[in-house]
Parts: structure tokens; C-alpha cells; sequence
């Protein structure tokens, strides 16, 4: 899942961009998988603009 989004905006994806992402990187995979794929929401206080912009394009 996350490939597919780094692979997408690989040519995008800034500085900060990249910071984000590892951040992301380090939470739990099994939370990011349900959180990822709409089957758990994501909690208020892990949902960070990256965690939200992989989701809308994984649910494109």
C-alpha cells in the first residue's frame, strides 16, 4: 500500500513530504493496514495530513 503511494509521488514528494511519510512509516502495520483501507477509522490523534492523503489515494 504504501509503495504504491511513494511509486505514484515519487517526482512529488518534498522534503518535509518525506519526513511525513516516515513518520507514518513507524506506526504499527497492522493499524496502518485497517486505518489504510477504511476498515477502522483513524484516530483523531494519529491522523496526520499524510496518513489522510494515503488514504484518499489508496480508496481511489
Amino acid at each position: 500500500m504504501i509503495g504504491g503511494f511513494v511509486r505514484a509521488h515519487y517526482d512529488q514528494l518534498t522534503e518535509a513530504d518525506v519526513d511525513a511519510l516516515e513518520a507514518v512509516m513507524e506506526m504499527p502495520d497492522t493499524d496502518l493496514a485497517d486505518w489504510l483501507t477504511g476498515r477502522e477509522p483513524i484516530p483523531p490523534e494519529k491522523e496526520t495530513p499524510m496518513l489522510v492523503r494515503m488514504r484518499t489515494f489508496l480508496a481511489r
